[in-house]
């Protein structure tokens, strides 16, 4: 899932988590200080810089990136095999760029989603409330937010978080969806099952 900052990204996967229990969340790693109530491996993996580059140089990182012009991002690459390989779907919170690396490596494995705002002023207004950051940060978030917008395209789901309810029941209908879906399906298990029977 992608989407620019302030968009309730972590809301929405939050109460879709509490509907289906059997997904998981990737915990992503970031350069960032933490929030007023987020803590180290529930919310994010808060690491300096330093071992942010160690962590790049030893391939740990299914994606990386550079977000808000100063800090760094990524998706720690043991968990998202780890699930994938044991049937679980997991949710990663990343920018565009990340979910571009992510479809380049996962290919349709990977079902890519962009949670957008009602509007922009719906976003600045969402961004101010959270008051968490100076003005010039909250500046950056929005010049990051429109670059996010300009990449909509590559996505295959849009849901717009105007209500929370109605956007995580717009997400599991794309997990209901992507579960159906031929090539995760153990089609060739069950094509030779109805063959036989029939």
């Amino acid at each position: 899932m992608s989407g620019p900052s302030g968009v309730g990204k972590g809301t929405v996967i939050e109460r879709l988590l509490e509907r289906q229990p059997e997904v998981i969340k990737s915990v992503s790693c970031t350069t960032r200080e933490p929030r007023p109530g987020e803590a180290d491996g529930r919310d994010y993996s808060f690491v300096t810089a330093d071992e942010f580059a160690r962590m790049v140089a030893a391939g740990e990182f299914l994606e990386y990136a550079r977000v808000h012009q100063d800090l760094w991002y990524g998706t720690p690459r043991g968990a998202v095999e780890q699930a994938l390989a044991s049937g679980t779907d997991i949710t990663l919170e990343i920018d565009f760029q990340g979910a571009r690396s992510v479809r380049e490596k996962l290919g349709r494995r990977a079902a890519l989603v962009f949670v957008a705002p009602p509007s922009w002023d719906e976003l600045k207004r969402r961004l101010a409330e959270r008051s968490t950051e100076s003005e010039d940060a909250t500046a950056k978030r929005l010049a990051s937010a429109r670059r996010e917008f300009e990449h909509i395209g590559m996505f295959e789901y849009v849901v717009v978080n105007d209500d929370l309810e109605t956007a995580v029941d717009e997400l599991e209908g794309i997990l209901t969806a992507e579960r159906c879906r031929l090539e995760r399906a153990d089609w060739e298990r069950l094509q030779s099952e109805l063959l036989e029977e029939s």
